[in-house]
């Protein structure tokens, strides 16, 4: 391929994927009918014999996948607390893509570096957590989870005379894993992967908002890690952080944040207050691409200890000297992509007043949705205190049907949950792209389909 060709292409990428953007506002949500279908249809072949004109290539990977995809970048999708991708990141991604760099440290890609380090500075400045804090950019939440996890591992274990890296954790001293009962189930996966297992975690009872009973945290001796909820997953409640932290440094255990949207309540001076106490913790993860709406897939793993961090993940490969801060010696991978050029994208475009305008009106709008549901009839589950709305529509056989019917309409998506051992489901305001419109849509879908169970 010459490279007027190339420019052909992507200026057809860049077309198609914005047709495919502006089309979202009237779209179905779900999948277009039949689009499936027809993709499997594509799809179903052997690998082909003769190469494909580029042009026919991504021609058909619009035709066929585009309406086959969720509009999980919309405003009417409400599941999983995705947020929809800011135009800029979009763009800014598709740059770095053409860039096509191996973001391992500052000797491979010298602007990658600069602007992800800035990336990261920025962060924690809209945030308010430690300058001297190390991080890395990593894949999601459950991977930043496991990047300040095994920094916590093996600097516990080191205070208690174990190392990690050249003793293994054969014979190492016992160690204690503390967390809520409402803990996210990706932390239960991280460490089963540390070799910290699922069955040894003592778990502390949580009130009737999933957050942590600190009242109820258990004697402990010998190296600990406590993990502790910044923003529940299914209510957006928050563990008492500081009573734990308080709690946990009289037994000398690391504390880490799984933070994974509620901890951009941060860089909101109204939210705030909600989180403040998780500034003292040892370690934080969070995401971008929930609430600061930049593409899949990019997060941060943040330690207090910079130390413990670039310990815990740093290689030896002599080809591949670098400094102790570079991506490499950061996070697992060698091999990696510019994940922190959508972040810093979306930082310099909304600044700090723009990020908390973001939070802000997210949290307005899920009040707005908890009143109008409950006028209609029904259950909101949770205190509303962040953007999570965990709703039932009477009995369970009804919040089921509801929430099938709402998915089926294709004019809102919002996905199943189970509380305290009963359905719900949950709608998240996340996307930038979610109006006071979309609300209202959202709203009155429901209210007629309660209206229709109850006839």
């Amino acid at each position: 391929m010459d490279s007027d060709n190339t420019r052909e292409l992507l200026v057809e990428a860049a077309n198609r994927a914005a047709n495919y953007i502006e089309g979202l506002r009237v779209r179905d949500v779900r999948p277009l009918r039949g689009s499936v279908e027809r993709l499997m249809g594509v799809l179903d072949g052997p690998l082909p014999d003769n190469p494909s004109r580029p042009t026919d290539v991504l021609a058909l990977l619009d035709d066929y996948g585009s309406p086959a995809t969720v509009a999980s970048a919309g405003g009417r999708y409400f599941g999983f607390v995705t947020g929809g991708a800011l135009p800029v990141t979009v763009a800014a991604q598709y740059l770095a893509a053409g860039w096509d760099q191996n973001c391992f440290s500052f000797i491979s890609s010298p602007a990658v570096a600069c602007i992800e380090s800035t990336a990261l500075r920025w962060v924690k400045e809209a945030l308010g957590l430690p300058a001297s804090a190390e991080g890395s950019l990593v894949t999601g939440a459950s991977m930043a989870n496991f990047t300040c996890l095994a920094a916590a591992r093996n600097w516990i274990l080191q205070q208690h005379g174990w190392d990690v890296d050249r003793q293994g954790l054969f014979g190492a001293p016992a160690l204690t894993v503390v967390l809520g009962e409402e803990a996210h189930a990706s932390i239960y996966k991280v460490l089963s992967m540390l070799g910290l297992g699922r069955d040894r975690i003592l778990r502390v009872p949580s009130d009737d908002q999933g957050r942590m009973r600190p009242e109820l945290l258990p004697p402990i001796e010998g190296p600990a890690i406590v993990c502790i909820q910044a923003g529940n997953v299914n209510s957006g409640a928050f563990d008492p952080a500081s009573d734990v932290i308080e709690w946990a440094r009289r037994c000398n255990a690391w504390v880490h944040v799984d933070g994974a949207f509620g901890l951009w309540a941060l860089a909101s001076p109204v939210q705030a207050s909600r989180a403040s106490g998780f500034v003292g913790a040892d370690s934080w993860a969070m995401d971008a691409h929930k609430w600061l709406n930049t593409p899949y897939d990019g997060a941060m793993a943040i330690c207090r200890d910079a130390e413990a961090l670039s310990l815990a993940m740093n290689s030896d490969a002599a080809y591949l000297t670098a400094a102790k801060d570079a991506q490499k010696n950061l996070t697992m991978e060698f091999s990696r992509r510019a994940r922190g050029i959508p972040i810093w994208a979306a930082l310099r475009t909304l600044g700090r007043e723009g990020v908390a305008s973001l939070v802000d009106r997210h949290c307005a709008q899920a009040r707005r949705i908890a009143d109008g549901l409950r006028e209609a009839g029904y259950e909101i589950v949770n205190r509303v205190v962040l953007n999570q709305v965990l709703v039932r529509a009477g009995s369970d056989e009804e919040t089921v049907a509801i929430r099938e019917a709402a998915q089926a309409s294709g004019e809102v998506w919002f996905g199943p949950t189970v509380w305290q051992g009963r359905p719900a489901f949950r709608i998240s305001v996340s996307s930038w792209r979610t109006t006071e419109e979309d609300v209202d849509r959202l709203i009155a879908l429901l209210r007629r389909l309660k209206k229709g169970q109850a006839q």
